[in-house]
């Protein structure tokens, strides 16, 4: 942790942020605290117009799926019932979950989705 150790200082510089790359230029001590003081006020707004936007793509993503659970379209595609019956086929004759997956060419996780229906029926 920086604030632990004294006397040591953190400089975040980006390509985008002009303010935080002109530090290396400034020998002025008033002009360097200026553009320190500008460079953490457009940090913080930064931050702060990136965790709104954060918010409203949740917001706005829970408001489609209620949508489309009203409309009957969540959660999505229906369940492949032809590759499940092939892969429990295959788990049932002790086939490997390679084998399986190098033959059917489908996904690890879906074989162990169609294992753990197989053992709970």
């Amino acid at each position: 942790r920086l604030s632990s150790r004294p006397g040591l200082t953190a400089r975040v510089v980006s390509l985008d942020l002009p303010t935080s790359h002109q530090f290396s230029v400034v020998n002025d001590e008033f002009t360097g605290r200026m553009l320190s003081a500008i460079n953490d006020l457009m940090l913080d707004m930064l931050a702060a117009i990136a965790r709104k936007d954060y918010v409203d793509r949740r917001r706005r993503q829970k408001e489609g799926i209620v949508k489309a659970k009203s409309e009957g379209r969540y959660p999505g595609r229906p369940r492949d019932t032809e590759l499940q019956q092939k892969i429990e086929g295959m788990l049932e004759d002790k086939k490997s979950y390679d084998y399986i997956q190098h033959i059917l060419g489908c996904s690890r996780t879906t074989i162990s989705k169609a294992s753990k229906r197989l053992k709970q029926e």
